[in-house]
This record gives structure tokens, C-alpha cells and sequence, in this order.
């Protein structure tokens, strides 16, 4: 779903606290739902979630909010399955991730068959991240895509990056294997974050952009572990130092 802009946040060794606590698993195959697979789940992004005192709550469409626990029903009318929401990850938990170029090509409402993606291979505990617990991308990278700052969520990073003027693009590729000091959290680089159809799809009110994976294809294929070279923008990242992070914090490469 879409998520929340906070001032300040604690990295902990699961990742952000609070972030992707939560998915939503399609009942029919037991694999967690993300608009990954556009043609299924993409309505998801058109949802909101954010953490309050009384914990978490998702608003719908129709701008209603409903406690996270009890969002299973009226999220299965939005999307005409049946799902359920869950806080536990299970060992080998998967999603579908379709190809961002089958996705281009034949656009969302295609029918090809997805990869299945095992969750969180690079985190420990049961966060449902992707990979690695945190991700981080640069305000270089950023502007060299043509997105500005309130598309960044197109790229669902926990912690974005300001970068001086002139600063080359894709720089995030060199961080792998170094440390990241961030507020107080140490983190370090693991591998650059491949890119699937999500950035493209709508966002709440923000339109379809098929240019925002394009650009990656032609600029920025870096090699993933055992998955080849794949368009990327920013980095995944493991927390070695748990810590609070804030806007405005330095960030220093070691």
C-alpha cells in the first residue's frame, strides 16, 4: 500500500520499526498480495497505511479508515478475492512478481505467469520486506529518473537521501559492502534494488509513468546475486547498528 512520510523513524534489526509489519495474503494460494503482480493486486495501491497510537490503520479508496485487523473483508471486495491479513511471515513465504518488461510490453491486464520471490531472504525475523531489512536511495538517482520528491514513494524506500547539486546518478551501486552511517543506525549496502512494475502503476492520485523502470532498462542494469542484471535504483541495506534517524541527519560512507 502507500505509506507514510515521518520525521523521524528507529532502525532496528528488523528493519524501520513499524514498516511492512503487516501483508495481505490471497487466500486461494496463501502468497502474499502486492501489485508486484499488477494485474491482481495493483488496487492495493490505491490503499494507505500508517501507524497511530491505537497501532495500525489502512484507508480505502473511499477515504474510510478501518483498523488493520479488521481490513480483510472490505479489502477483498476491493480487489474481488478473497484475503486476509496477517503479522506472521512464514518460512518461505513468496509473492508473484511479474516482469517489468512483459508489463510494458503487454501491459497490466496481461495474463503471463509471474516469478514467485521468496520474502526476506536477507533479513532476519519476520518483517515482509523484499530482501534486505532497510532501503535506501539517493535524491541523485532520483532526479536522473525525472521523478521529484513526492513521487519517491513510486520506489517505496524507508530512507531517502539528499545528494549535493551535480552529484552523479546511481551512486548507490558503489555502497555495497560499505557502512552507512545514518542518524544513529550503522547500515550496510548488501546489493543494488531491482526494479519491477510497481513504479509504473498508479499511486493514490498519481498517474501511470511507464518511464519511471524505462530509464533504469537503458541507464542502470547492476548485476543482483544469482538473478543477473537487472535495472536498479538505490540499495538494499542490512542494519549492523540499530539507531534513530531523522530528517536532516548526516549521512556518512565507510
Amino acid at each position: 500500500m502507500l505509506g507514510e512520510q515521518c520525521d523521524s523513524i528507529r532502525i532496528g534489526p528488523l528493519g524501520v520499526d513499524g514498516d511492512r509489519r503487516y501483508a495481505v495474503i490471497d487466500e486461494a494460494t496463501g502468497r502474499v498480495a502486492t501489485a508486484k503482480h499488477p494485474r491482481l493486486w495493483r488496487a492495493l495501491l490505491q490503499c494507505a497505511s500508517a501507524t497511530g497510537d491505537d497501532g495500525v490503520v489502512v484507508t480505502l479508496p473511499d477515504d474510510r479508515e478501518v483498523a488493520v485487523i479488521e481490513a480483510g473483508g472490505p479489502l477483498s471486495d476491493l480487489l474481488g478475492r478473497a484475503v486476509r491479513l496477517t503479522d506472521e511471515r512464514v518460512a518461505g513465504a513468496v509473492l508473484e512478481r511479474s516482469d517489468p518488461l512483459e508489463v510494458l510490453a503487454r501491459g497490466i491486464d496481461a495474463e503471463f505467469d509471474p516469478v514467485l520471490l521468496e520474502l526476506g531472504q536477507g533479513a532476519p525475523g519476520g518483517a515482509f520486506v523484499d530482501h534486505s531489512p532497510v532501503h535506501l536511495i539517493s535524491t541523485a538517482t532520483l532526479d536522473a529518473i525525472g521523478v521529484d520528491r513526492a513521487e519517491a514513494i513510486r520506489y517505496r524506500p524507508n530512507v531517502v537521501i539528499e545528494t549535493a547539486d551535480g552529484t552523479a546518478p546511481f551512486l548507490e551501486n558503489d555502497w555495497v559492502g560499505a557502512e552507512i552511517h545514518v542518524g544513529q543506525a550503522v547500515l550496510r549496502g548488501t546489493f543494488p534494488t531491482p526494479r519491477c512494475a510497481v513504479p509504473t502503476l498508479e499511486h493514490g492520485a498519481m498517474q501511470r509513468r511507464p518511464d519511471a523502470v524505462r530509464y533504469l532498462l537503458e541507464h542502470n542494469r547492476a548485476e543482483v546475486p544469482d538473478s543477473g542484471a537487472l535495472p536498479c535504483a538505490g540499495l538494499y541495506a542490512e542494519v549492523v547498528t540499530a539507531g534513530a534517524v531523522g530528517t536532516g541527519d548526516e549521512v556518512r560512507i565507510r
